[in-house]
């Protein structure tokens, strides 16, 4: 029992910290309205103060440097959506490979982590490429980074990984050997609330 409460407490925020963030949250919000044109703060607010899983996954968000800011509202299924709105791939998620089965294969110099289970942990989502895509229309992101996307299966059973980043002016999709990390390479992430 003390195992599971435990567990519980660690994925929710203090009343302190849910203030700090709804607060930091705001003013994203306010300062980027071409991000979420014709939603209102006021009712996603209302939405995450009923969810403290959810904001707690924001909070995850923002600690790894992802900025998040709502994207998307969601008409049929009434979800906001907040993708990383961080201008480089967020800098605590990065030197990492694509998942678990790829870091297991390297037989040195492992990364401390993978994008899959770190998303996983966080209670978020990697995002698609074309997420990653209508991210690119909001604003400029990874003009000198790279973020991995979540990777089709075929390409992922022939020990490959995708990637994008942002240069020239234009998105661009990449491969990898899923096992490969890098400095600048990071992932960005989404959540359904």
């Amino acid at each position: 029992m003390g195992k599971s409460s435990n567990t519980v407490s660690k994925k929710e925020l203090s009343p302190k910290q849910r203030v700090e963030l709804l607060g930091l949250l705001e003013t994203r919000f306010e300062k980027n309205m071409g991000r979420h044109k014709g939603i209102e703060w006021a009712k996603v607010q209302a939405k995450l103060e009923s969810d403290s899983k959810k904001l707690w996954s924001l909070n995850e968000m923002e600690r790894t440097g992802g900025e998040p800011d709502v994207v998307y509202y969601g008409k049929k299924t009434g979800e906001y959506i907040f993708y990383d709105c961080s201008e480089e791939s967020p800098k605590n998620r990065r030197s990492i490979c694509y998942d678990k089965e790829a870091s297991e294969s390297r037989k040195e110099h492992k990364p401390k982590s993978n994008a899959v289970d770190f998303a996983a942990a966080m209670g978020i989502e990697i995002l698609t490429e074309e997420q990653y895509r209508e991210l690119q229309k909001l604003g400029k992101f990874d003009a000198k980074t790279s973020s991995w996307v979540k990777t089709p299966s075929d390409v992922r059973k022939l020990g490959g990984a995708i990637f994008c980043d942002c240069r020239y002016g234009k998105v661009f999709t990449y491969h990898n050997g899923a096992e490969s990390y890098y400095a600048a390479r990071g992932f960005r992430g989404l959540l359904r609330v």
